[in-house]
């Protein structure tokens, strides 16, 4: 029996995802990124598995597969991993309130609990006691190093699946399934292109016909902390049971974004909604802001930075608030309402794309079920 191949183009998490489901069903695999290494929104982010920003059901389920394969390969190829959890903080009784109403929606189906402001207190010293109220525990929030995992994972699957990786090669054109870089041709029986830049390039007219846009968000990181203090979960301001949807189940959301509509305007026009994780070098991954349309400026914004600063400071304390590093990230993300964006524009070509913020946490999950059910 023939030997199947694919050609991925792409060597970000969603490239990288695709790559392994192939490589793991017996395909014969080569990997093309146009620069040295990955170097967009996979390595621009938090570095958060998240499952409980989505909502139960079919996402909620995709996204514990991506925990599930994230685990196995970080244990298979020794890549640090830290299975933390999170914490979202209530400072007012409405945000108490939804958390419950989430608890109560979830408890059956979901690792998580309210917390007393006592029993968040006991579980990280990095939080801020003033007027604490309750908090949101979840288990099976996972950190990885995504600058640094995203190469790991790569290197993993050349050495596993003999997966061939081409850098620096930048593919100008796709026919069926033959790719070309300039003159230099290769082809197989099926090609997947997984990068936003790819799929713009190379399917201009079909790019400019879908509901997609992209998204400018901004990071910094905090120097690592004295004495390898760990600051345990991840933790979220109330800001952020507004920005994912897995919080839709209660019943009281509406009413406290009507109030941070209110009080954080600004805040809320910026798309601002605040986290921090934690490396394995101690350093706190600060975020993020939300900008929206098809350009942006390259520049960031200090004032942007300033409010995410300054609303950090209400559910958290650190031992060291040195800033580093600050950064951008770009991501496509579809504006019609749906988590993804699968096309087949010619005959063996597949374009995977468009989920959004939420890489780390579906990519996984979502390409491994896509290849299983394009191919098993």
């Amino acid at each position: 029996m023939k030997e199947r191949s694919a050609i991925v183009i792409g060597a970000g998490i969603v490239g990288l995802a695709t790559a392994r489901a192939l490589a793991a069903r017996g395909f014969k695999v080569t990997v093309f990124e146009r620069n040295e290494y990955a170097m967009g929104a996979s390595v621009r982010n938090f570095g958060m598995v998240w499952p409980i920003g989505q909502p139960t059901g079919h996402m909620y389920e995709r996204a514990m597969l991506s925990r599930k394969i994230w685990k196995e390969v970080c244990t298979e190829a020794d890549i640090w991993h830290d299975e933390v959890g999170s914490l979202h903080l209530a400072y007012h009784d409405d945000e108490a309130q939804v958390m419950k109403e989430y608890v109560d929606a979830n408890e059956n189906s979901r690792d998580c609990a309210l917390l007393s402001a006592s029993e968040a207190l006991k579980r990280s010293g990095a939080i801020n006691p003033e007027n604490l109220k309750a908090a949101l525990w979840s288990a099976e929030e996972m950190i990885i190093e995504s600058r640094v995992a995203v190469g790991q994972v790569a290197k993993y699957l050349r050495e596993k699946y003999d997966v061939r990786f081409h850098f620096n090669t930048a593919i100008s054109v796709v026919d069926g399934g033959s790719v070309y870089s300039g003159k230099r041709k290769w082809s197989a029986d099926e090609v997947f292109v997984c990068s936003g830049a790819d799929f713009e390039t190379l399917y201009p007219e079909l790019f400019a016909e879908t509901s997609i846009t992209k998204c400018k968000l901004q990071m910094l990181r905090i120097v690592g902390q004295p004495e390898q203090w760990r600051i345990g979960p991840s933790l979220c301001g109330g800001l952020s049971l507004i920005h994912y949807p897995g919080f839709k189940s209660a019943a009281t959301l509406p009413a406290l974004k009507e109030r941070y509509e209110r009080e954080y305007a600004e805040e809320l026009k910026w798309g601002i909604h605040v986290m921090v994780s934690q490396n394995g070098a101690g350093e706190l991954t600060i975020g993020d802001s939300h900008e929206y349309g098809l350009t942006h400026d390259p520049f960031d914004k200090a004032f942007i930075n300033d409010m995410i600063l300054s609303y950090l400071k209400t559910f958290t304390q650190f031992r060291d608030n040195r800033i580093i590093q600050t950064w951008q990230g770009i991501y496509p993300k579809m504006t019609n309402g749906a988590s993804s964006f699968l096309a087949a524009p010619e005959e063996q070509v597949t374009i995977i794309n468009g989920l959004g913020g939420n890489g780390m946490t579906l990519s996984f999950g979502f390409c491994e079920q896509f290849i299983a059910g394009k191919f098993d």
